[in-house]
């Protein structure tokens, strides 16, 4: 089951990528456009288990775009990245967590307090766009 995506503060900065119940960005092939130090864009293709874990093996700030390929070889972006405009797909923001975003994502539109709140993020291992489930202690006596 799919965890629905909650968007708590509507921001034009952000832009959800909606591909249908049909596609679902999972194991495979992805396409990563970083920006090296020198200023050029470098495309690397990672075999990855899902778009947060390619997302995870750059540094988060060079990252311009993930693609997830295709068995056709066409590329379905699920990431990018223009200054501080964001387009995220939703299986990518399923997965996102505060800890992804506050490291070097502060400045763009993913980061914002009242979306933590609005999903229980407590730490930077919560998840940022879905609902967290909440620890409450059962006192039996």
């Amino acid at each position: 089951m799919k965890q629905e995506i909650i968007i708590a503060v509507k921001n034009r900065d952000l832009q959800v990528l909606s591909f249908g119940d049909k596609f679902e960005a999972g194991k495979g092939t992805y396409r990563v456009i970083t920006k090296c130090k020198a200023g050029f864009m470098c495309s690397s293709d990672v075999e990855a288990n899902s778009a947060i874990q390619a997302f995870r093996r750059y540094k988060p700030k060079a990252i311009q775009s993930i693609a997830y390929l295709l068995e056709s070889g066409h590329p379905v972006t699920v990431y990018a990245r223009n200054g501080k405009k964001v387009w995220a797909s939703e299986c990518f923001l399923r997965d996102i967590e505060v800890g992804d975003i506050n490291q070097d994502l502060h400045n763009t539109a993913l980061y914002n307090q009242a979306q933590y709140q609005a999903v229980n993020a407590k730490s930077w291992a919560s998840k940022a766009y879905v609902m967290n489930e909440t620890n409450q202690e059962i006192i039996t006596e």
